[in-house]
């Protein structure tokens, strides 16, 4: 297994450990097996449909078939870079630059394996020979696979979690740095786990001295959020 290391828009190396060919491998078997699964409960239930006329069929079987062709990509988009397959295998699809694939990533994803997985497997052999274990769709799409046996996630670094609608509220915190974000967001999550309301309180006005703000908004558990939650938006458009 080769080691990925990831290097955000705030240049924070993030180290995870690439799946490799087993892993996804298995994971791809157990979701044909799924598949499999459907199909022979759908074919044992069409006896239902026999009556009709060939172009009804034709249009039923499709329908009821449409899990089959979509069900990676519905999934990996609801479940976060995850079928069942990866989740009982316990990998995820992730970006290479740290956040969260979108939904055209899926998309790319899913369409690259009419190549990856159906012509001759090319995918699995790609993976092999690829340094970040990608597969063409990977590659096209800027993600990987990772494993998360290593319980590496985003509250490890100084990433946060931005609605796409996320509106700032105090701009002035492009004088932190991404030293000052990473203790501020280690000292807030320990003191806020402790209740801690004294750190907390020191936490924020040491915040407001240094991005020099008078006014706050909210408690300090929702100031000192706010902040490092503006900090990542503003320093994701640099």
């Amino acid at each position: 297994m080769s080691e990925l290391q990831i290097n955000t828009t705030q240049n924070v190396k993030i180290n995870f450990t690439a799946s490799g060919v087993g892993e996804r491998l298995m994971a791809f078997i157990i979701d044909m097996l799924i598949k499999i699964g459907y199909i022979t409960i759908l074919n044992m239930s069409l006896g239902a449909f026999q009556d009709m006329d060939q172009w009804s069929q034709i249009g039923i079987n499709t329908l009821l078939g449409l899990p089959v062709v979509f069900y990676t990509l519905v999934l990996e988009a609801l479940l976060e870079g995850q079928t069942i397959g990866k989740k009982v295998m316990k990998i995820k699809v992730v970006k290479i630059d740290g956040y969260q694939a979108s939904l055209a990533d899926y998309v790319v994803r899913w369409f690259f394996r009419i190549v990856d997985i159906y012509i001759f497997g090319l995918g699995f052999f790609v993976i092999l020979f690829s340094k970040r274990s990608q597969r063409l769709g990977d590659m096209a799409a800027g993600t990987s696979v990772i494993l998360l046996k290593d319980k590496v996630n985003i509250s490890h670094t100084i990433l946060e979690h931005l609605t796409d609608d996320y509106k700032p509220t105090y701009p002035t915190v492009i004088k932190l740095s991404d030293n000052d974000a990473r203790i501020i967001k280690d000292t807030f999550t320990v003191a806020k786990s402790a209740n801690d309301y004294q750190t907390l309180t020191k936490l924020r006005n040491k915040i407001t001295e240094v991005i020099e703000i008078k006014a706050i908004n909210g408690s300090d558990v929702q100031f000192i959020d706010t902040i490092l939650k503006d900090y990542n938006y503003y320093t994701q458009s640099m």
